[in-house]
């Protein structure tokens, strides 16, 4: 995989000699650890799985991460222009978040049918809403028309090396919690390659998730860097074209692999955290678990990266979306102390009845554990 990554990324002449390191990373936490408090880990039982809960961050979603830092940066090397970008929703919020905390003018430019809770998000930090064009691609190129025009800054949602550097803040807070494996869902690869920055030299393996006909990550590592419209899908967060030329080299050379979703299962995913675990997630929030069962791991953790979905969507998928009811829990036993089930009997033996140990004496040692789906 990582030499089909870099050949794809000499077709790039556009990302040059750009270089993220985990040094970028560990200065950008160093900046957003003032405004951004950790977002908590909770262990999915019913999952076997731990969830990176970024929908409880800041605007709903771990993209202000990538945008405060960027904002943060350039206030540092003197930059004080407005910096506009382009955004189905999540990006533009954290652009205006940040924006709104550290007093920069910032302009969002968002594709018509955006869900409307993350354009009242915008909204409501200060920052101004244009809507144009149908998707992201059709968003992102007018605003960086617009930059070009008026001397504005542009800031990627994920081809940047401050965001990516920001993004990756996620990994940072999860490393403590010891993974052996850390599911990221794919869009740009922002996320997936500031995550990768972060726990790769720790050993840890890092897995992305793209959904059916929302794979344009996928195919650039394989070496398909032709453009395709996206599919539609739930995960609209993830709905991009050409992911970035940056993330791409990274994604190709940090990721252990990108497992791919059906849209079925990204929405019983959603409405099984809903339900069981009381997680509100959006798509593209939910699509890191839904690989989950398709990753081996003992530790495995999934980033829920956003939480910001409409009303009436949930509620359709509450009412549509009848998910199959969780395996029973599997019980297992220690090491050298066989069940009862299992202990060999002579067919002519009588039937005998365990007798509960006295309360000073060992305890039976079967342990009731949550299977994975």
């Amino acid at each position: 995989m990582p030499d089909a990554g870099r050949a794809a990324s000499n077709e790039d002449p556009d990302v040059g000699d750009v270089r993220v390191s985990v040094a970028d990373v560990l200065a950008a936490q160093a900046r957003l650890r003032r405004y951004l408090p950790p977002t908590p880990l909770h262990h999915a039982e019913r999952f076997g799985v731990m969830l990176k809960l970024e929908n409880l961050q800041r605007t709903g979603s771990y993209k202000v991460r990538g945008a405060l830092n960027a904002l943060l940066a350039a206030r540092e090397r003197g930059d004080s222009r407005p910096v506009i970008c382009a955004s189905a929703g999540n990006h533009a919020q954290g652009v205006a978040w940040a924006a709104y905390r550290l007093g920069v003018q910032a302009i969002t430019v968002m594709p018509h049918g955006a869900p409307e809770t993350k354009i009242a998000g915008v909204a409501h930090w200060g920052a101004t809403v244009r809507q144009h064009g149908a998707s992201y691609d059709e968003a992102f190129a007018f605003a960086r028309e617009l930059a070009e025009q008026n001397g504005y800054r542009f800031l990627s949602a994920f081809d940047d090396p401050d965001v990516i550097a920001g993004q990756g803040t996620v990994g940072i807070e999860i490393a403590p919690h010891a993974p052996d494996v850390v599911i990221v869902p794919i869009g740009g690869g922002g996320l997936a390659s500031g995550v990768a920055l972060a726990l790769k030299s720790q050993g840890v393996r890092v897995i992305g998730a793209q959904v059916e006909g929302v794979d344009s990550m996928a195919r650039a590592i394989r070496g398909d860097t032709a453009a395709r419209d996206p599919a539609a899908s739930l995960a609209d967060g993830v709905r991009v074209k050409i992911p970035g030329f940056i993330t791409r080299r990274l994604c190709a050379n940090l990721l252990d692999d990108v497992v791919i979703v059906r849209e079925a299962e990204l929405r019983e995913t959603l409405v099984r955290l809903a339900l069981e675990e009381h997680v509100i997630a959006e798509g593209a929030g939910a699509l890191a678990l839904a690989a989950g069962r398709r990753v081996a791991g003992k530790r495995k953790c999934a980033v829920v990266s956003g939480g910001n979905i409409d009303a009436a969507v949930l509620a359709r998928l509450l009412s549509e979306v009848r998910p199959r009811p969780p395996r029973k829990p599997r019980r297992r036993n220690r090491e050298g102390e066989p069940s009862l089930a299992s202990a060999s009997r002579s067919p002519n033996a009588p039937l005998s009845i365990a007798v509960p140990s006295p309360p000073r004496q060992r305890r039976t040692a079967a342990v009731a554990e949550e299977s994975s789906w």
